[in-house]
């Protein structure tokens, strides 16, 4: 008999539909799996074998063949056991051939028959609603995660048991009840304030700056000022993610697996920070199977790349193209994948290897070759593509002691949204969220300066020799500050300000 179960696929972060044809007859018993699958989905005959003998159900004696289509597509991980173990029930008799109309399934089994979370859930439930499929049995640890999906009834599957039971009509499983975006949003909770941070009001000015248009930072400071700390409670002043973002963001997260079981969706931009021995490969995304690397899960957020000298040199170059870009394409033999990397970079490092090169409190230690070999880890085409640079100085006990009042997160967030709200109104129709992702035209005509800023610009360039990147990265500072202090053009105060975060170059780099 052959009989045929809908399931879905994942490549890269996208979904795709997988038929799996079952076909079972006389002859002598055999078990034949083709459809390009790879060695976990070829292992799923004895998982399914045993799964199906928990359940007190005989596994065919007879000529078995299944079928994973597209056959031209490969097929990776356990997700397809399910609809493999139901495929079998159906061709073999156990199970109603036409049950399955309308459904499609995924999910690992174990040897108890137990079904097991599996990677890129919210893709495939995505995937499943677009092709017109009605209900998607699914794990239940991935099942919060996809009843995000309006449209769709997600039925969340424990055993293998109860979702035979559901399909014989014994039993049914109710779908996962969608829960609206805007409830999700008041029940978060927001791990880290810059109440806490004493002091750094220069500091905390320029990471506004930088939240509300979306802008690259390098913090310069000695160790123990608090740079990294300013960093973890930067996430808590950036906007409140659109539905969109947050589908977007929790597809990449959900196809890495690094979403927690029973997890649905993330609602807190995300913020990553690698330790500084993370490879090339990991921080831009690749490997064998063209995994998203660590700028792709700080897609919508932000990653944090602290003691930055102290990376591999090849690390960062490679980071080059997707600050640009906003996206990582990743090209291997065996696979490909186009991910997005529209993070905000939020470097930290120290001045010297000793951290104290400069300072008025402690004495530095370093010999002036040390400290040029140990800046010139950081390539000038990787500064260029930094929107800000900050210096941030050790703060004096009586100032870290004292119990006067910082202000909060929230009040500093509002004002982010403000300015984020008047650039997506500005630019509704260009297909961009903030001032960083503006491209060299848009530049040109929204942050047009006026004839005394635009003398200004030209004597700043003179001096410091800026190149056009970093011309233009001032510009589009410059524009986030006016929009803070809701001004519709760029004034000569706006210009100064974002001039002054890009004089480190000559203080470190330039001598």
């Amino acid at each position: 008999m052959l009989a045929s179960v809908q399931s879905m696929g994942l490549a890269g972060i996208e979904g795709y539909l997988v038929t799996v044809e079952a076909f079972c007859t006389d002859g002598m018993p055999m078990y034949e799996l083709v459809g390009l699958p790879d060695a976990a989905v070829k292992e799923s005959r004895e998982r399914v074998r045993a799964a199906l003998a928990s359940c007190r159900m005989p596994f065919p004696v007879a000529r078995l063949t299944l079928n994973l289509a597209p056959a031209d597509t490969k097929k990776e991980g356990p997700a397809y056991d399910l609809p493999i173990a139901l495929a079998i029930m159906a061709s073999s008799g156990m199970l109603d051939p036409d049950c399955m109309g309308g459904i499609a399934a995924v999910g690992e089994l174990s040897l108890t028959g137990s079904v097991v979370g599996v990677r890129g859930a919210l893709s495939m439930a995505i995937a499943a609603r677009e092709r017109g499929i009605k209900a998607l049995l699914m794990p239940v640890d991935n099942a919060k995660e996809a009843a995000c999906v309006e449209g769709l009834n997600v039925l969340p599957v424990g055993h293998l048991q109860e979702a035979v039971d559901h399909l014989r009509g014994k039993k049914r499983i109710e779908p996962v009840k969608t829960v609206p975006y805007a409830q999700l949003m008041r029940e978060r909770l927001t791990a880290s304030d810059f109440a806490d941070v004493r002091g750094q009001k220069s500091a905390k000015r320029a990471l506004e700056i930088a939240a509300a248009g979306g802008h690259n930072v390098l913090m310069i400071g000695p160790p123990g000022s608090g740079k990294t700390m300013m960093a973890r409670c930067l996430p808590g002043i950036l906007p409140d993610m659109t539905l969109e973002e947050a589908l977007e963001v929790t597809r990449i997260h959900s196809a890495a697996g690094t979403l927690r079981a029973g997890e649905g969706l993330m609602l807190e931009r995300p913020f990553r920070a690698p330790h500084h021995t993370v490879s090339a490969v990991a921080l831009v995304g690749g490997g064998s199977k063209a995994r998203p690397g660590e700028i792709s899960l700080a897609h919508g957020g932000v990653l944090f790349l602290d003691e930055l000298p102290e990376y591999q040199r090849a690390a960062l170059e490679a980071m080059r193209q997707p600050l640009e870009d906003g996206h990582v394409s990743v090209v291997r033999v065996s696979a490909q994948a186009k991910y997005p990397a529209r993070a905000m970079l939020i470097a930290a490092m120290n001045p010297c290897p000793c951290g104290h090169y400069g300072s008025k409190t402690q004495t530095c230690r370093c010999k002036p070759h040390e400290i040029e070999r140990y800046l010139s880890r950081i390539s000038g085409p990787l500064l260029d593509r930094i929107d800000m640079q900050l210096q941030v100085s050790a703060l004096p006990v009586s100032e870290i002691t004292a119990g006067a009042q910082e202000e909060p997160s929230s009040a500093i967030r509002a004002r982010v949204q403000a300015a984020r709200k008047r650039q997506q109104a500005r630019y509704a129709a260009q297909g961009i969220a903030c001032n960083a992702e503006l491209t060299a035209r848009q530049v040109s005509e929204v942050c047009a300066l006026d004839d005394t800023c635009r003398v200004l610009l030209e004597r700043a360039c003179e001096k410091y020799n800026l190149s056009m990147r970093a011309v233009s990265r001032i510009q589009k500072v410059a524009r986030t500050i006016a929009d803070l202090a809701g001004e519709e053009r760029i004034g000569k105060a706006h210009l100064l300000e974002a001039l002054a975060y890009r004089n480190l170059d000559q203080d470190y780099w330039k001598k």
